[in-house]
Formats: structure tokens, sequence, C-alpha cells
């Protein structure tokens, strides 16, 4: 079905997405661009899919964009001259749409977007777009063998695909800015002392950990609750007021308490599993 993933959903709701170029270490072009937008807006988003745990292929995540394509590498239209003023009126629509948006970025947004549980197993080299595309996923697992480098200072280039939004509010700045400045690889025992991954783990031992992660997140659990609890959390951890925290969460206490909320007070009244029936793609509108 796809060039460059592969893409799976056991009986529990957990999808494996698997960046597939092995022979090229699961190097990022368009193609899977295009194909990590496509499963992130539409296939993720089935309600039969629970959580996403994401990985790759042979002995690398992603080892960031695939400088052998010619002209410009990254698919932006040399010929345009954008103001920022330009850009941000008109970035959705053509030319801009494709010739000036980082494509990394409109993959980021997607995952971010999904109302569900999206967990990065890092099984081996990570670095640029490979590096940046896991900070949009909620929850990063290392292997030992993980190598992860934000290296764009080498290229000449900047940080994309939203990082300089995720990273900072996952490390800090502090460590932000030393990481994009040094432009190093970090070993994956530096990655966990600066707080980028939650775990290390075996390389056998990596996807298991992962998927018992999300199942955890899931069974016995609202699909609107879990959808609607990701948004509040982003959402609000970034807000200049508490009182837009109050304002998002009052709405989404009191549509889930009509809702999932009662069946979770019956099954806890009455000690059973609950029967939630609520869908992810169902949620109601908190601002």
């Amino acid at each position: 079905m796809y060039d460059t993933l592969t893409w799976h959903v056991d009986d529990d709701g957990i999808a494996t997405l698997t960046l597939h170029r092995p022979d090229a270490l699961n190097a990022f072009d368009l193609t899977m661009a295009r194909e990590l937008l496509e499963v992130f807006t539409n296939e993720a988003r089935e309600d039969a899919v629970r959580a996403v745990v994401v990985t790759g292929a042979g002995r690398a995540f992603c080892a960031g964009m695939d400088l052998s394509a010619e002209g410009n590498v990254f698919g932006l239209d040399e010929s345009l001259s954008p103001t920022p003023e330009e850009f941000r009126a008109a970035y959705d629509q053509p030319p801009y749409a494709d010739g000036v948006r980082d494509t990394g970025g409109k993959v980021t947004l997607a995952i971010h977007a999904l109302p569900k549980p999206v967990i990065a197993a890092i099984n081996g080299p990570a670095v640029g777009i490979g590096a940046t595309m896991t900070l949009a996923m909620d929850i990063r697992l290392a292997s030992t063998k993980a190598r992860i480098g934000f290296v764009f200072g080498r290229l000449g280039i900047v940080p994309e695909a939203c990082s300089s939004w995720f990273l900072p509010r996952i490390v800090g700045i502090q460590q932000a800015l030393e990481w994009v400045y040094s432009a190093e690889i970090l070993t994956a025992d530096q990655a966990l002392a600066g707080r980028l991954v939650r775990s290390l783990h075996e390389p056998d031992d990596l996807l298991p950990a992962a998927y018992d992660l999300a199942r955890s997140f899931v069974r016995d659990r609202s699909p609107v609750a879990l959808g609607l609890a990701k948004q509040l959390l982003y959402r609000n951890s970034a807000a200049a007021d508490p009182l837009e925290a109050h304002l998002s969460d009052s709405l989404a206490m009191f549509w889930t308490s009509v809702a999932d909320g009662k069946e979770g007070v019956a099954a806890f009244l009455e000690k059973r599993a609950p029967a939630f029936t609520g869908k992810a793609s169902q949620l109601p509108r908190i601002g």
C-alpha cells in the first residue's frame, strides 16, 4: 500500500507504523512525507485505531532527509521570494503550500493533531527530521543503540518540523539551545539525561515495552476522554493564563460527564470494567 512505510493494527487497536526504507537507513524523502501525512490524517484517525507506535525498519529509525534528490532536496520552489506577510496570508495556498511550507512541519502538525497516543520507539539513529518528527509524538522510548542528533547547524539550515515549538517544551530552552547550537550526535544515555526520551531499552525489548505502554493507555479508557485530555494538556501548557485552562476543561468536563462519564461512574460503583461507546472521531469542540 505504501512505498516507504508499513502499517499494521492489532486486535487491541495498537497500530505499528514502520518507516521502511532500510537500505537508505529510512531516510526521509518527499514520498515518505506524503505517506506519513496520509497515515496521520486518514488511517490513524479510524476509530479502530486506539494508539500508534512508530519505529524504523532495520538498524535505523530515520537517518534524516534524503540529500541525494536532484534540485532543492527539500522540495521547495527556489523561484519564490516570500515575505512573512505574504506567506502568513496564504501559506496553505499555491504556490506557498508546496513551494515554501516545510514538509516535515506538515507531518508533525498532523501527528500533533491526532487525538490518540503516539509513541516513538527509536530503535537506532534518528537525525535531523528523524529526530524532530518524534518531538510531535507524545512519548519517546529509545533503544540503547539509539543515536539522536539535531544536526541542522552542520548543514547551514535551521531546526524544522515545528521543533522550535516542541523541543523547548520537552527539554527546556537551555538544553534545546545547547543541542541545536552544538549539532552533536547524542547517545541514548545523553538523550535520557536530557529528558528527551522516557526510558531506554535493550534492542529486543524496545517494541514490547512500547506496546505495553500503549495498551496501558487505552485499555478500559474512553477514546473521547483520552483525546480531549491530549488537547487540554498541549493547549493549556502554552496558555497565557489559567483562565484559558478553566474554560476549556470546563467544556471538556461537561461533555464527558453527560456521555462516557456516566458509564465510567457506573462501572466504578459496580466494580466492573467500563464499556465506553464514545469515538475519537466525534470529539466535542472545547475551544
